[in-house]
């Protein structure tokens, strides 16, 4: 491999440890800082993860962490360490165009309360990511920001709607990256682009404004090892009186006090959810980590999940229906919107309201049988995606079907746990043999967003990933 360029080192390394030599005084906020956005202006403009590189308003911040840390002042958790903030949630004084040319020019007035918990923890604000128009899709494209190459092989999809978050991790642009999942949309691009991606239970990070979709969007961090998505999610998580929906308390999710096991533990496997297409490469590393599960001490079984069946059809009508949030757009702004996510507003438009509250009655069915299965496992491996990543320009593989707006036919392991509100997260668990990242999703109990996480840690220790950038014509 080539040797590395200088600003990988700190783009790299994990914000665990970049936080800790920033308080040791070993490494100076500010020239991390400075690597760091040097490294996105050098290669960005090939990978496309940006849609707003704020390096102005980062320095500045880095100043003040540095004068911070020399002051002997109490430093926050992630205290000089970078994050971005992806292009659907409100970062003040940043753009908040949400991927869509309808939305050119909009500046957030105030943070979300994320990215509020990221600052007051320390952390320096890059910039924006990219997101698909809306977050509408998994494919990594949109009309403001165009295209997001994976950044193991460009003309890739790097997944979505989080494309920039998952690309900027996996191109080393720093450590921590933040997403949003209303049917896979932190998983799917964790598996496409070779990081890590965790989607927390419903109710553990607080999303305000809420999502368009019935309880089914979910924030959850992009990054390159399961500590630093420990670390992110336990800043991120706990209620807020802005949503409503948000539990009371904090888990302690610092990686500190999480060991990684799954010794003891009944784990069920399933290689399709009884309804799945499944790329034979992928399944057959997603059987692999199976079998590492249970040589790291579980007990696993290939079960079956006969809750799963309606799945498919549920969330392609509520995902078509939550869609038309977007309807008001169309008379201006149709032949400048994304035409997938165009068919798919107009897929709906006359589904009856009766038609819908019958879905929604169906979607909370799905969520209790999905419960009561999990009664008799601790957790459920399942690939995270069907396929591996393929041309950016299509909605599918070139050798499955291309569909109108249907990218959800790829997709069908993510979209059962934002209805079901389950904890799932994405582990890199191997390459297909064109050198593209596969994961495998580890699915626990409702609330037990610590079990997965030290499950994924657990696997992460057998099977560590790279330490260096996806080797893509990126640096």
């Amino acid at each position: 491999m080539a040797e590395l360029a200088p600003d990988a080192e700190i783009g790299l390394m994990p914000a665990t440890q970049l936080a800790a030599k920033i308080a040791a005084r070993e490494i100076s906020p500010v020239e991390a800082t400075q690597a760091i956005i040097g490294r996105i202006q050098r290669l960005d403009p090939e990978l496309g993860a940006f849609a707003q590189l704020d390096a102005e308003g980062a320095m500045a911040a880095a100043r003040e962490a540095e004068a911070a840390v020399m002051r002997g002042d109490p430093l926050g958790p992630l205290h000089g360490v970078t994050v971005s903030i992806k292009d659907v949630t409100a970062a003040k004084g940043l753009m908040l165009e949400r991927g869509s040319l309808s939305h050119r020019g909009e500046i957030a007035a105030a943070d979300a309360p994320v990215t509020a918990r990221l600052r007051a923890a320390g952390a320096i604000i890059l910039g924006k990511t990219t997101t698909s128009e809306f977050g509408w899709t998994a494919v990594s494209r949109s009309p403001a920001s165009g295209i997001t190459h994976n950044p193991w092989k460009k003309g890739m999809n790097a997944g979505a709607s989080s494309a920039g978050a998952a690309a900027a991790a996996g191109a080393g642009f720093g450590a921590l990256h933040q997403g949003s999942d209303g049917a896979g949309s932190v998983r799917l691009p964790g598996h496409f682009s070779g990081v890590v991606g965790f989607k927390p239970s419903f109710g553990r990070v607080p999303y305000a404004p809420p999502g368009n979709n019935d309880s089914m969007s979910h924030i959850g961090p992009l990054t390159r090892d399961v500590a630093d998505t420990a670390l992110m999610f336990h800043v991120m998580s706990g209620h807020h009186p802005l949503d409503f929906t948000t539990l009371d308390g904090v888990l302690d999710a610092r990686p500190q006090s999480l060991v990684g096991s799954v010794r003891g533990l009944r784990v069920a496997y399933s290689p399709d959810l009884g309804v799945a297409r499944v790329d034979p490469e992928v399944a057959a590393l997603v059987a692999a980590a199976a079998r590492r599960f249970e040589a790291l001490g579980a007990t696993v079984e290939q079960v079956p999940t006969p809750w799963a069946a309606p799945g498919p059809e549920i969330a392609r009508g509520m995902w078509a229906a939550h869609m038309t949030a977007y309807a008001h757009l169309l008379p201006k702004w149709a032949d400048q919107m994304d035409p997938g996510l165009v068919a798919c507003i107009r897929s709906a438009l006359d589904m009856k309201a009766a038609d819908y509250m019958t879905l929604r009655a169906r979607k909370y069915l799905y969520a209790m049988a999905c419960a009561e299965w999990f009664q008799d496992w601790d957790l459920l491996l399942t690939p995270a995606a069907s396929v591996a990543a393929f041309p950016v320009e299509r909605l599918a593989p070139e050798h499955w079907p291309e569909p109108e707006w249907d990218w959800l036919s790829w997709a069908e392991f993510s979209h059962p746990f934002n209805m079901a509100q389950n904890p799932a997260i994405s582990v890199p668990c191997g390459l297909t043999a064109d050198g593209l990242p596969v994961g495998v999703q580890i699915v626990g109990r409702k609330l037990d967003d610590l079990g997965v996480l030290r499950a994924a840690l657990a696997f992460e220790a057998a099977e560590p990933w790279t330490d260096s950038p996806a080797p893509a014509a990126f640096g």
